[in-house]
């Protein structure tokens, strides 16, 4: 099974190594460390690293694909998109970030569709769910758009930098899925 997918401006390959430094500076902006729940802020050196190997040995396993999106035009690294699975109960979250340089140009929605057609056509997933915090609607907008629908919302459900956060989330099922090809 081939992990590197096209779109009609991007590139999702597997991290590599050779990505930590632009992972570190993006991901590590305060903007996109503050709505996500994973990313840490001040970014320390070598987190991105052990973050992209972590990421290698998922992807053996099955258990967690992350992609870095990448620009056809210049071969920018500006993003992830990650989708964590659960092959026992055939579901995944999915999971994302954007460079503060790259927002609002529909990045994510398009990486976002392929990734759910990975999850779908090639991984035999029945369930997608995403979670965004709801000051992030950028985030959960994105959602809308891949045709995910509103599930709920789970009040100070997170503690980010020592403050309750309250997550939207959003699913599918594949058989909501239209693939986006036919």
């Amino acid at each position: 099974m081939t992990l590197t997918f096209e779109t009609n401006r991007l590139t999702l390959r597997p991290f590599e190594l050779t990505d930590a430094k632009m992972v570190q500076l993006l991901a590590g902006s305060e903007e996109v460390a503050s709505t996500t729940l994973s990313i840490p802020y001040p970014y320390p050196d070598g987190v991105a690293e052990k973050w992209i190997e972590a990421v290698r040995q998922s992807i053996e396993k099955g258990e967690n694909y992350a992609f870095a999106i990448v620009k056809k035009e210049d071969g920018a690294l500006i993003g992830n998109m990650s989708m964590g699975v659960s092959l026992k109960h055939k579901r995944a979250e999915l999971a994302y970030w954007i460079g503060k340089p790259f927002w609002g140009q529909g990045y994510a929605t398009e990486a976002a569709k392929r990734i759910v057609q990975f999850g779908f056509e090639d991984l035999g997933l029945n369930r997608i769910q995403a979670a965004a915090m709801t000051r992030n609607p950028a985030s959960y907008k994105v959602m809308i758009k891949i045709g995910m629908k509103y599930e709920g919302t789970f009040p100070q459900h997170v503690l980010k930098q020592e403050n309750f956060e309250d997550l939207v989330y959003y699913g599918m099922m594949k058989s909501d899925y239209t693939n986006p090809s036919s």
